[in-house]
């Protein structure tokens, strides 16, 4: 009797969990895997969103193609749109840009015309880049400081970059273009870039010109300062008083080989498109300049230049020993350079 009591006292006390449905497990697992499994793939779509997203917007910027310019078939290679390194283009990615090169001789007006150019909102002339000699130590360098011109990349006072319509340099003929023409052709061509060959019809004026400069980098005129170009009549005057002494034996020579140079030149890169102009043209008529912006695909612009001619008006004003030179020249093919003259 007390075994029953203690058995029925056990037994009252013993709690049994009831039994669970096996569905309703299932249904339990199935909805903790399904909520696990929306978790992480939010947080991998998130991860992806930041790292992408900048990207893909990016590529539709930059990628986007830009319109195709309304041009001539054989002008398509000579349209670039440059990708600087050193900064974005912005709006103006698109805006097409010419690469060209101002091929001239020391003392032939290059410096007046590149002012001129500059003077044009879309031109941009970086000046006479190569005068450095280890820019043009080798057709490698030549080649590294050309990209960084053509490319927007060259900083300068005449910079214009985001939206420079044409970009070039002013390059003399003495500073690695006839050692490397054949180099330099192939990249001309290759790159799309066109050349403007700028030289003087009277080389005897370049002649008093070239000894005058040279006379002043020495005596410096203008209150110890050398100056190749004045932007000032007095200052002109001030170094138009020197008058140098040519050497009249050596004229002729001298003369014969600055043509045969520039003949060379005209034949190295004749492959090339380019243009031919000359000083005294420029200064007689300045329409010739209208040609050249033609040449350059950019608005025609009236261009100023705020540089004075030194040596006007007849040259036996500015050569010291003028009667031998006359002598010298009169009677030969270059009888006209004494007496030949223009305005400005």
């Amino acid at each position: 009797m007390a075994d029953d009591l203690c058995f029925f006292t056990k037994d009252s006390f013993i709690l049994k969990s009831p039994k669970k449905s096996p569905l309703v497990l299932r249904m339990v697992v199935l909805l903790f895997v399904m909520v696990c499994g929306v978790y992480i793939f939010l947080i991998c779509l998130r991860q992806i969103s930041t790292s992408s997203t900048p990207d893909f917007f990016n590529i539709g910027v930059i990628q986007k193609p830009c319109p195709e310019p309304n041009i001539e078939p054989w002008e398509i290679p000579y349209v670039h749109y440059p990708n600087p390194k050193t900064y974005s283009r912005a709006e103006c990615a698109c805006n097409p840009v010419r690469y060209f090169a101002i091929m001239s001789m020391q003392r032939s007006g290059s410096g007046w015309f590149e002012t001129l150019l500059n003077n044009h909102t879309n031109i941009s002339s970086n000046g006479e880049i190569f005068s450095v000699k280890v820019r043009r130590s080798n057709v490698s360098t030549i080649f590294e400081t050309l990209d960084k011109i053509y490319s927007l990349d060259w900083v300068s006072s005449a910079s214009k970059n985001e939206c420079s319509a044409a970009v070039g340099l002013k390059w003399m003929l003495n500073q690695g273009l006839m050692k490397h023409h054949k180099e330099i052709v192939e990249y001309f061509n290759t790159r799309g870039v066109s050349a403007i060959f700028l030289f003087r019809r009277n080389l005897l004026r370049r002649m008093i010109s070239i000894l005058a400069n040279s006379y002043d980098r020495d005596a410096k005129l203008l209150n110890g300062t050398h100056k190749s170009h004045v932007h000032s009549p007095l200052e002109a005057e001030i170094l138009a008083s020197y008058k140098p002494v040519i050497n009249a034996t050596l004229l002729i020579p001298d003369l014969r080989q600055v043509e045969e140079t520039t003949k060379k030149a005209l034949e190295y890169f004749n492959s090339t498109r380019h243009i031919v102009i000359y000083y005294e043209d420029v200064v007689k008529n300045r329409t010739k300049l209208l040609e050249v912006q033609e040449f350059l695909k950019v608005p025609k612009r009236e261009l100023k230049s705020r540089q004075v001619k030194i040596h006007k008006g007849p040259l036996s004003n500015h050569i010291q020993n003028w009667d031998d030179v006359e002598k010298a020249l009169n009677g030969t093919q270059y009888e006209s350079y004494l007496y030949g003259d223009y305005r400005k």
